[in-house]
């Protein structure tokens, strides 16, 4: 049955068994993946290499019938990276979080797929499930992208609505959206504390942001006691050395000498897998407290979490 939440809400266990074949029978998934595990191969090789991939990845899945057994398939690969392209990673704060009840985890925002990736990591291995993560409808242009994203716990912020309205509308969805996530459905969820990554470093909450969480509330309760029904953790991370610097800063300074900026179509593809592969150094991840404070407006809610970030 199809319900109002259907067009922004990651997949479930329901849908698994359309939606990977489906996505291990695209060709271009298959090339792309090929093209990233075996970068360093002769390109003759690739014709083989995708056919011989495909049929690995057909034999592994085969027998997966859940999300969480598809995330653990991918469990080792997080596991290699962490290795192989950080000297450390160290958490601090997670122990001293309730996390019986649902979190909804802000943070800054510096790597498109490895803020959330880190988020979950530290959340596993301290015996949670994993986050439900925010992603915008950007990141969707390509069908095997969008399918494989939401395998992976996303949801769907609708960015490109143009009307007023409409974008009011998918506003008011999403709103309801987190709040069912964390309240009903008691899941964790990642949010960044802005649109797009900080490209120049400065760690600043958007108070739109605060702004659409509370469109769902209803008249009767106050502000504060909604935001506080949400619990909202401020986290920040922090990386030693940025795979994406060089691209940062070469936006940033066509944006200073032109007023604009023209984003390849596959940028945000580009820069998820060089986040995932270039070395970051040392990486530490700090969870901060549950917003219990007293706020009466989205700009307060801001500037408190951006103190806590930046701490």
């Amino acid at each position: 049955m199809l319900t109002k939440f259907d067009s922004i809400r990651p997949f479930d266990d329901a849908d698994l068994p359309t939606i990977l074949p489906k996505l291990f029978n695209n060709k271009e998934f298959i090339a792309s993946l090929v093209a990233f595990k075996f970068s360093a191969w002769p390109r003759f090789m690739r014709p083989a290499l995708r056919f011989v991939t495909r049929k690995y990845i057909i034999k592994q899945i085969v027998h997966i019938k859940t999300l969480r057994e598809f995330q653990r398939l991918v469990e080792p690969y997080m596991a290699r990276m962490i290795n192989k392209t950080t000297d450390s990673f160290t958490i601090t704060g997670i122990d001293q979080l309730d996390l019986s009840q649902a979190c909804l985890f802000i943070s800054n925002h510096r790597d498109i797929a490895l803020d959330p990736a880190f988020v979950n990591w530290a959340l596993h291995i301290n015996g949670q499930d994993t986050v439900q993560i925010a992603v915008g409808d950007n990141l969707l242009k390509k069908e095997w992208v969008a399918d494989l994203i939401r395998l992976n716990k996303c949801f769907i912020v609708k960015r490109s609505a143009s009307d007023r309205r409409e974008k009011l509308a998918a506003a008011k969805l999403l709103s309801e959206y987190i709040e069912c996530t964390v309240n009903t459905q008691q899941q964790h969820i990642w949010l960044a504390q802005r649109e797009g990554r900080a490209k120049d470093g400065d760690d600043l909450t958007n108070p739109a942001i605060i702004s659409m969480l509370v469109l769902n509330k209803p008249k009767a309760v106050e502000f504060s006691d909604y935001i506080k029904s949400l619990r909202i953790v401020p986290v920040s991370i922090s990386y030693e050395f940025d795979p994406c610097d060089i691209s940062k800063a070469k936006e940033l300074q066509q944006l200073e000498l032109q007023g604009s900026y023209d984003k390849p179509d596959n940028e945000d593809v580009r820069s998820i897998v060089n986040g995932i592969t270039g070395q970051k150094g040392r990486v530490h991840l700090h969870f901060g407290k549950v917003l219990g404070q007293e706020f009466a407006n989205a700009k307060e809610v801001a500037a408190h979490l951006d103190e806590a970030i930046l701490e």
